[in-house]
Order: C-alpha cells, then sequence, then structure tokens
C-alpha cells in the first residue's frame, strides 16, 4: 500500500484522469451528436436532468454502506460497470447502421441515465473512504490541489477535442465514437490507481435501524439548513444551465469547435483560482467561500441573454464570463465539499452525503425535465420587447436569473461555527488586485491582516498550502467531520 503522501498524488492523478473521462462524455459533441440523431429540447432536457435525477442512487449506497466492512470491492466493479456503460451507444451506430435515429437517441438516454445511477451509487462510498483517510487538516486547501489540477485536464481535454474536430474534419458520429473509447479507457486507468490506497474499515452505525439512518441528517439542524439551500440551488440552476450548449449551437449559431473552446477557457479559470479557492475555505469557512460564489452566479446568464447573435462577437464576449462562471462552481464545491466533511459524523457520513446531494440531484433532475418540455412547448414563439426579439432560452435564461438571485440570499441562512465574514474574502481578493496601489492612499482598501482575523500575531499565518504530510498527528488525521462530493 501507498504512504499518505503517495496516496494522496495518486488521489489527485486519478482525479485527472476521472476529469478527462466525464469531459469526453459530457461535452457539447454529446449534444451535437444527439441533435444529429433528431434530439429536440426535451430530450436534451432529459439528458441534462440524467447526471442530478439519478443522484437518488446515494441513498441506496448510504444504507448499503451501513452493511460493509470494506467499501473498496464494491465501489470498484460499480465504477467499472460506469465508465464502460457508454460504449454500446458509441458503437451500435456503426454496427447496426439501419437503426433508426429516434432508437439511439433513445437509448443514448436509457444508457446515461443507467452511467449515472452507477457513478451516483460508487460515488458517496469513495466520499466516505476518502473521509475516513484522509487528515482534516487543510482538507479544503488539498482539494483545491485536487480541483486545480482537474480543472486544467478538462481545459486540456476540450482543447484537445476541438482541435481534433477541427483539423481532422472529423464528422459527429466519428468523433463522438472516438471521444467515448478514449474516455472509457482513461476512465477505467483512473479506478485502477486505487488499488493501492489504503482503506479504513467502515464505522457503521450501531444496530443501524433503516428510518433512524435516513432521517438523521435532517434532525441535525444545521445540516438540515444546508440540505434546503442546496435543493433551492439545484432547482434555480436547472432551470437555465442544460441548455447553454444547445442555446449556442442552435439560436447562436456557434459551430461545435466553438462551443468546445468556449469551454475550455471555462475549465481554465476554474484551474486559475481553485488552489486560493481551497485556501481560502480553510482559512475563513466554506460558509464565506459559498455566500460569495452563489452571489455572482446569476452572471452568465445575464450575459447569454444579452450576447449578439453573431457566433464570433458571441464567443469574445462570452469566454471571460465563462472564466468567472468556472471560478464560481470550483468555490461551490470546494466550499460543499469542505462544510459536508466538518459538519457530518463518521458514523453514517455516507446518509450525511446522500442526503446533502441526492436530493438536490432530484430537484434539479425534474426541474431539467420540466424545463426542457416547457421550452417544447415554447419553441419557434418569438416576443419583441426592448427592440429585440426574445424566444423560448431567454425565458428560462430569465427564469433562472431570478431564481439565482432568491438562491443568492437564501445561502446567508446557512451557519457554521467559526466562520469568518464574508468581507474577509473580499479583502483577499481586493489585496491581489493590481488597484491595490491606487486604492490604499485614500482608503478605500485595507489590508485584513491575521491578528484581525484570529486575534493571533500576524506570523501564525499558515504556510501555503501542500500536500498533507505523512508526519501530521494522527489523531488531527481522524475524520471526525462531515462531507461532502
Amino acid at each position: 500500500m501507498w504512504s499518505l503522501p503517495q496516496a494522496q498524488r495518486a488521489i489527485i492523478f486519478a482525479g485527472c484522469l476521472a476529469a478527462a473521462y466525464t469531459q469526453l462524455t459530457t461535452s457539447p459533441a454529446t449534444i451535437e451528436y444527439a441533435r444529429r440523431l433528431g434530439a429536440n429540447e426535451l430530450h436534451i432536457g432529459i439528458l441534462g436532468a440524467l447526471p442530478t435525477l439519478m443522484l437518488f442512487c446515494q441513498f441506496l449506497a448510504a444504507i448499503a454502506v451501513n452493511h460493509l466492512q470494506y467499501r473498496r470491492r464494491l465501489w470498484f466493479w460499480t465504477a467499472m460497470a460506469h465508465r464502460l456503460m457508454l460504449l454500446p451507444v458509441a458503437l451500435g451506430p456503426w454496427l447496426f447502421p439501419e437503426t433508426s435515429g429516434p432508437t439511439w437517441i433513445w437509448l443514448l438516454l436509457g444508457l446515461t441515465a443507467v452511467n449515472q445511477a452507477l457513478l451516483h451509487f460508487s460515488s458517496p462510498l469513495w466520499l466516505s473512504w476518502m473521509g475516513d483517510y484522509l487528515p482534516h487538516t487543510g482538507l479544503s486547501s488539498y482539494w483545491g490541489a485536487r480541483q486545480y489540477w482537474m480543472q486544467w485536464t478538462s481545459a486540456v481535454s476540450l482543447f484537445a477535442a476541438a482541435t481534433v474536430l477541427y483539423e481532422l474534419r472529423l464528422d459527429i458520429r466519428t468523433a463522438f465514437t472516438a471521444f467515448t473509447l478514449l474516455a472509457t479507457v482513461l476512465g477505467a486507468a483512473d479506478l485502477l490507481l486505487f488499488v493501492k490506497v489504503p482503506e479504513p474499515p467502515v464505522t457503521r452505525v450501531p444496530q443501524p435501524r433503516l428510518r433512524d439512518v435516513l432521517s438523521e441528517p435532517f434532525r441535525n439542524r444545521e445540516f438540515k439548513r444546508f440540505i434546503k439551500f442546496t435543493c433551492f440551488w439545484h432547482f434555480a440552476a436547472m432551470a437555465g444551465a442544460p441548455f447553454i450548449s444547445l442555446y449556442l449551437l442552435e439560436e447562436v449559431g456557434m459551430t461545435l469547435y466553438q462551443v468546445l473552446l468556449l469551454w475550455t477557457f471555462s475549465w481554465i479559470g476554474g484551474a486559475m483560482f481553485s488552489h486560493r479557492l481551497g485556501r481560502w475555505s480553510d482559512r475563513f469557512g466554506a460558509r464565506p467561500v459559498l455566500v460569495l460564489c452563489v452571489a455572482f452566479k446569476s452572471v452568465n446568464m445575464i450575459a447569454l441573454l444579452l450576447i449578439p447573435p453573431t457566433p464570433v462577437l458571441a464567443f469574445w464576449a462570452l469566454a471571460p464570463i465563462f472564466m468567472l462562471d468556472q471560478v464560481l462552481n470550483a468555490g461551490i464545491l470546494i466550499a460543499n465539499n469542505g462544510f459536508m466533511i466538518k459538519h457530518s459524523p463518521s458514523q453514517n457520513r455516507t446518509m450525511y452525503i446522500a442526503a446533502s446531494t441526492a436530493l438536490a440531484g432530484i430537484v434539479g433532475g425534474v426541474t431539467s425535465i420540466a424545463a426542457g418540455g416547457l421550452m417544447t412547448l415554447l419553441a419557434g414563439q418569438r416576443w419583441e420587447l426592448l427592440g429585440r426579439s426574445w424566444g423560448h432560452f431567454h425565458v428560462m435564461f430569465a427564469g433562472s436569473i431570478v431564481l439565482r438571485w432568491v438562491a443568492a440570499g437564501w445561502v446567508r441562512k446557512i451557519r457554521e461555527p467559526n466562520a469568518l465574514p464574508v468581507k474577509h474574502v473580499m479583502g483577499e481578493i481586493l489585496g491581489g488586485l493590481p488597484w491595490r496601489p491606487l486604492l490604499f492612499p485614500i482608503g478605500l482598501y485595507r489590508s485584513v491582516s491575521e491578528t484581525e482575523l484570529t486575534g493571533k500575531p500576524a506570523t501564525a499565518q499558515p504556510p501555503r498550502p501542500k500536500l498533507l504530510d505523512r508526519g501530521q498527528d494522527r489523531k488531527s488525521s481522524e475524520l471526525t467531520g462531515h462531507r461532502q462530493g
């Protein structure tokens, strides 16, 4: 078995392989492939809903884990089946060319549903394993480092896919098949890296009763508040998010190459700030990072409403917005992970994970399907307002904007012991910007020192985050907190 530092490096590398798998199988190329098969807005809504709708499988994993001593074997084979599940729809049109397009659309939706079900069954097993193995000290910084490399891998994967499409002039069926085959190989390699990662035994609930196991996260007042917010947040986000790529391809008229490049810029933005977001979450708490990121999450929807219907102009207008949006996504993910790990008990941790992600995912999935159905009904209708013509995409984006504003107020209700106010994170952001020298003389900027934040001298500032040391006190290494995925 690997030592802790070796295992931590392997977990980061495995995360990069998993990121490549995810990008190659869920990129805009998949949406374009579905469009060429004849998919409409309802099909795209269902496709966008499945990653979150199938999160209910996390409850099944949470129940199963309380009857296991070790999770590795069940996780490995479930995750391997997940990695292989899309091969039939990638190879099928080549093997059975006489089969009609609608058949392949529904097969794509069905296999994607099974693929996501297996993913979400295996995810809490992996997360609780990591929660029991990785030390809590500096954990958000470690997740930030992992996110940093995963986001760069996502950017490189999408850029490589875009380049292949552009240079080789591949048709979408050939491209989708090639991307899926490569993704399957990378995804299987990701799983094999965990063979040598140590696994502590499961801390099971003594004599668990199903009702108690299911209800425990909802009896925790602060965690219940967090669950309510995540459910509403998924409702707000999924009213518009699943249709972004379809809108750019269908309404704005971008090529698939341009859309892939746009998402590449997005992942670069996330990669640039993941390290910093992890450090802020460790230093100031998960809550202020979460509050700040949610407050700005309507920006991308607003930009989509306002962009000109010219592909080139829209591309360059959206590139910086997509970069910012992925920074916010990374911050939300890191903050959620940190909050869940530190606020859930080692016993029944898997159920806490499921309660905070599965319920929210079900809400988001139902929202995406309902939004897709509504868009199908509104398709073809136009409204003239403020000198512009607005369509069904704009209706959903506008609705999502309003809901995201409500979520920005709701997130402030989350409570986290010892978390600092949002203004301290803002102080860090302003402190790193190039106009600091201009603001300082007139008193508009004042550095927030460590003495102000903690009452300790500035020399007590934590060192630059790095992979956790094997030599740390093992007692502080034991996970007694909480976690999300």
